[in-house]
């Protein structure tokens, strides 16, 4: 399956919320609910303008992971930019039906070649050790493990560790 990343506008906002209520149960086992005012639409509608206000001042670039048919597969965002520091933080997410097909490790290739343009020369990414798959993506894509965090989070009532990892610009190969 081919993919692509485009930034997110505000046309989109029907389509995501779609996706995003189709995959909540299945993103819900791997990360903190985003809380049930999320699946309201008009709320919804709310945040997403907060998001393209946050774009628009370059301190963060969400993007839309889309398949070769143009449909919403996934989300990749650029969070948190600090110009001075030209650094960044990465978060993803690929629908259920969509996950084992290399959806995020392409993305986040994609993405990786569009720090040009977002002046970031370090991007920081955090996962949980039961998230084996989103592991995997971060090392094809050159980020170095670096630390864990211990009971960083509770997820359905279990205290869950993070692991650190960074990928610096000038380091950058894909691992097949």
């Amino acid at each position: 399956m081919e993919i692509f990343i485009e930034k997110l506008k505000l046309e989109d906002a029907s389509e995501l919320f779609k996706f995003e209520c189709q995959n909540r149960k299945f993103f819900e086992k791997q990360v903190p609910s985003r809380g049930n005012d999320y699946y309201r639409y008009e709320h919804f509608q709310m945040i997403l303008k907060e998001l393209l206000n946050e774009q628009s001042q370059g301190t963060c670039n969400f993007h839309l992971i889309r398949n070769d048919e143009n449909t919403i597969v996934g989300r990749i965002n650029l969070v948190d930019i600090d110009p001075n520091k030209q650094l960044g933080h990465i978060g993803y997410r690929v629908g259920e039906n969509y996950t084992g097909l290399r959806v995020a490790t392409k993305a986040l290739e994609l993405l990786l070649l569009e720090t040009e343009h977002y002046s970031v020369n370090e991007i920081h990414a955090k996962t949980t050790p039961n998230n084996l798959g989103s592991q995997i993506v971060l090392e094809r894509n050159s980020f170095q493990r670096c630390f864990i965090e211990e009971n960083a989070i509770e997820l359905n009532g279990k205290k869950l560790d993070f692991i650190h990892y960074v990928w610096k610009k000038g380091l950058f190969h894909v691992v097949p």
